[in-house]
């Protein structure tokens, strides 16, 4: 196919966003586009709606396995494109649709030129933006059979040049989870508050705590707080209930560890303290992806070998990503971000799209990875 029916393919599945553990439509789509790829074998309903094409080789080998993510956002689209989305408050507004599109154009390309050695594994992961994904993929009864030796994958990064690589070994994306506190004390008339227990002292106590934490730690780390809650709009009532809702962020899963720890022990004696009950909640969690160090030179030397502009990382991604579900399961492999340009709108933002420019640079590098790993039969 030529660049424009890919960058086609790709505005189509702007089009037609799905939330996470939602993707079948768009599982749907991919399916149609690689029957004409005809791979040895296609694995439908993996931890979901994921889905993986599998090329074999003509001899044993590693497997390598390629993944992307099917999942869009719940993001009202601000864009006037004639691609914009039709699904009201749902988009790819974290590139996912142009993930989908090189790993797909990476399809056509294994049809053309078959792995010498070995299996290459395209992998269409779902929900991905809600840590789930991975997880149930890798868990999955039927993943056991397609265990991959190597694993990658590349996310799009708004701030670096268009085109550009970047990777580090090690830790790549932070470690994360959501941390939900609710107190519980008891309600009274707003006249009379000391017949009742208020929350509302441990609640700013709480907050005030997490923000501080990170600086009491060793390793970097970083407390947001994204939500409080505080009774009801009743002037008459002094209120009973709170909640405290906070993202925990590390550069490792170690360092995760103990802020989970610390964050947990302020949470229970400052409830304590204050003579409430409480009760913690975790959403969202995604371990640390970390980038094996022949992954890493793997990919710079992909870069090399396509002439791709590559920048070595100091330190690692402040976002969260669950790929590392994979390299733990691999031991080898890496996660690298593909450049999308100093002026493109962040992820996330309303107004974002992904350039179609990088789709042909993706599948290059990708191209250039299984190159070295596995072989390929140039037609």
């Amino acid at each position: 196919m030529s660049q424009t029916t890919w960058s086609d393919f790709r505005r189509t599945l702007h089009k037609y966003p799905e939330l996470s553990n939602h993707e079948h439509q768009t599982a749907h789509r991919v399916k149609d586009v690689f029957k004409r790829f005809q791979p040895d074998e296609t694995v439908s309903s993996l931890g979901g709606h994921g889905v993986a094409f599998v090329f074999n080789g003509f001899k044993k080998g590693p497997t390598t396995l390629i993944r992307c993510e099917l999942d869009a956002l719940p993001i009202e689209e601000c864009n006037d494109f004639a691609h914009r989305s039709v699904h009201q408050g749902v988009s790819h507004k974290c590139g996912h649709d142009g993930h989908m599109a090189i790993v797909t154009a990476l399809g056509e390309m294994l049809f053309e030129n078959k792995p010498k050695s070995g299996r290459v594994i395209l992998a269409f992961q779902p929900a991905e933006e809600t840590g789930e994904g991975a997880i149930n993929m890798v868990n999955d009864p039927s993943f056991s059979n397609y265990l991959p030796d190597f694993a990658f994958a590349l996310h799009n990064y708004p701030g670096l040049e268009l085109g550009h690589v970047a990777v580090k070994s090690g830790s790549f994306n932070c470690a994360s989870r959501g941390m939900i506190i609710r107190l519980k004390g008891k309600t009274s008339h707003a006249a009379h508050p000391e017949n009742g227990v208020s929350p509302a002292l441990a609640m700013c106590s709480i907050i005030e705590s997490l923000v501080a934490l990170p600086e009491t730690l060793t390793q970097r780390s970083w407390v947001t707080v994204i939500h409080a809650s505080l009774g009801e709009i009743a002037f008459g009532t002094s209120p009973g209930d709170a909640v405290v809702m906070a993202t925990l962020r590390s550069e490792t899963n170690e360092a995760m560890e103990s802020l989970v720890h610390a964050a947990t022990e302020i949470a229970q004696e400052l409830a304590q303290q204050h003579g409430l009950t409480w009760s913690l909640e975790w959403q969202d969690v995604f371990q640390a992806s970390v980038n094996s160090q022949l992954g890493a030179e793997l990919v710079v030397k992909a870069c090399q070998s396509t002439q791709t502009p590559c920048h070595i990382l100091k330190e690692p991604m402040r976002w969260s990503e669950d790929f590392g579900q994979f390299t733990a399961v691999a031991k080898e492999g890496a996660m690298f971000v593909l450049g999308s340009g100093s002026k493109s709108p962040q992820l996330h933002n309303p107004d974002y799209d992904f350039p179609d420019e990088l789709i042909p640079v993706g599948k290059a590098v990708f191209a250039d990875l299984i190159e070295q790993i596995n072989g390929l039969n140039r037609a």
